[in-house]
């Protein structure tokens, strides 16, 4: 056999090298290439005459990206899915193969138009970038992640901007920025590719001071409450057999109630305004219907006994559904549940709920295990205890702007996140999950508090400052005081939430119509 001729190996080196850059540009890397990242690809798609070498570089570029950035996948089957770990590399191959399929459907569309429509070597640029951002924007994924976050992760003051754009406008940003450094990479021995690199490198140095600008200006609280932190880290296998009442429920509460206890008598400051527990943290039916059960009179004696008031992940029921509700609860200094509780609405799939089930009852009889939800009412109302208005979310709903959004409309005054992601091992997706969640709080300059199972749990701030972070997968307690402003004013983001996708979509179809008319 024939070895292939070494330009049939090197010409694939782009897309390869774009997929190195962008899947460690990613939290828990700093965003080292997140400028550039897509250079390389946009290079080799621009030098493409076929269909098939454009989808195949997309291919690629996305395998390899997602490979670096989201192999926690593998541990994820592994644990959740119980497949033996060859099985679980290999549910990950196939994560890598489809899991961003934006990439090459963008160079899939670019082409289509460049040779339909003919495009101008300028207009087909600005339109490959353009296709490129809002695949990216509107794609499907596990995670709804996107290339602001890494700004936030790596604490560089860029990222005060979502407070103007969101993340999302500043993951527009970031990829939007590639192209002019395109340009200058295609124009590196001229005066001109010198003069774009130095202009766009100082730009972004300008934008990096506007904000901590935008930081500075921020108004000061004007109040502020103490708060304790509980994760007990309690492992999988316990917690689905509580779930399942095949016990360790007693057990589970013990320990929570034990390093709520320990906390509270090594505290030596000033009262702590109320405890929050992470997602089904408490290991029983909680609800006024449920009050009289055993566990639930233990929880009420115990903050009954300590005048301690309590936020805990809980099961419950919808009585009009009659399906198990993941829910979050406020529960007094007496141990009385504080009407209303909520209920998560953005459900994860094959996990709380099956896709399609409602037009197909019958997929549950090949799936029986997954779990059966009612969904909650969405963003529709707020905790409240004490004076406070707080912003319930469960888990990943934490990752949809708009939720918090919503809350924030309806005067949130800090947004408290329960979450679970035991299933997602230490190396990479508590990290990226944590710094998500926490964005929310920069959008709409509120702080976020967010306890979880096994890590990490922390508080951050309207200022984008996060406080002590928990170690991961370790019992741990934090007491935080917490500033906040009574009557938050909406941020620019908050007020024009659409502005953004409004401009991308005009853009791209004025840009259209000059290339159609220009073919015409």
């Amino acid at each position: 056999m024939n070895k292939p001729r070494p330009n049939q190996l090197t010409r694939w080196l782009p897309p390869v090298l774009s997929g190195l850059f962008i899947g460690t540009s990613y939290i828990p890397f700093p965003p080292w290439a997140s400028l550039f990242c897509f250079v390389p690809l946009w290079l080799f798609w621009s030098q493409q005459t076929r269909f098939k070498d454009v989808l195949i570089g997309g291919m690629i570029t996305a395998f390899i990206f997602t490979l670096i950035g989201f192999n926690w996948v593998t541990y994820l089957l592994h644990e959740f899915a119980h497949l033996d770990w060859p099985i679980a590399v290999i549910g990950m191959i196939v994560y890598g193969l489809i899991a961003h399929l934006y990439v090459p459907l963008a160079g899939i569309l670019w082409f289509w138009g460049r040779q339909k429509f003919n495009w101008s070597k300028r207009l087909s640029l600005w339109l490959m970038a353009l296709i490129t951002v809002l695949s990216e924007a509107y794609s499907l994924t596990l995670f709804d992640w996107n290339f602001g976050y890494t700004w936030f992760g790596s604490n560089i003051p860029v990222y005060h901007w979502a407070e103007i754009i969101g993340f999302s406008g500043l993951s527009a940003a970031t990829l939007l920025c590639n192209l002019p450094f395109f340009i200058a990479w295609e124009k590196r021995k001229q005066t001109a590719g010198k003069v774009i690199l130095a202009s766009v490198l100082a730009g972004f140095v300008l934008l990096n001071l506007g904000g901590l600008w935008l930081k500075n200006r921020l108004p000061q609280p004007d109040a502020s409450f103490r708060t304790l932190l509980v994760q007990a880290y309690i492992g999988n296998a316990e917690k689905l057999a509580a779930e399942l009442g095949k016990g360790f429920g007693k057990e589970i509460l013990h320990r929570y109630l034990t390093l709520t206890e320990t906390a509270l008598k090594t505290h030596q400051g000033p009262p702590i305004d109320f405890a929050l527990w992470p997602e089904t943290a408490f290991p029983a039916l909680l609800g006024e219907q449920f009050k009289y059960d055993e566990l639930p009179q233990t929880l009420g004696n115990f903050l009954q006994a300590k005048q301690l008031a309590l936020i805990t992940g809980a099961y419950s029921v919808d009585q009009q559904q009659k399906l198990l509700t993941n829910s979050l609860f406020v529960l007094n200094k007496d141990g009385d549940i504080v009407p209303p509780h909520y209920s998560k609405t953005v459900l994860l799939a094959f996990g709380e709920y099956i896709p399609g089930e409602i037009w197909f009852p019958e997929i549950r009889n090949y799936l029986p295990a997954t779990g059966h939800f009612a969904r909650g009412p969405g963003p529709t109302t707020l905790l409240n205890w004490n004076g406070y208005q707080m912003g319930p979310q469960i888990c990943y709903e934490s990752l949809f702007p708009k939720f918090s959004r919503d809350l924030s409309d309806l005067g949130a005054q800090f947004i408290v996140n329960v979450t679970n992601d035991s299933w997602y091992g230490t190396w990479q997706e508590p990290y990226q999950h944590m710094y998500m969640t926490l964005a929310r709080g920069v959008e709409f300059r509120r702080p976020v508090l967010r306890v979880t199972n096994t890590g990490i749990s922390t508080v951050s701030l309207a200022s984008g400052e996060i406080l002590e972070r928990s170690p991961i997968h370790e019992p741990w307690t934090g007491i935080y005081e917490v500033p906040y402003l009574k009557n938050p004013p909406a941020t620019f983001y908050q007020h024009w939430f659409w502005l953004v996708p409004i401009l991308l979509w005009s853009s791209l179809l004025i840009l259209l119509g000059i290339g159609a008319r220009k073919h015409s």
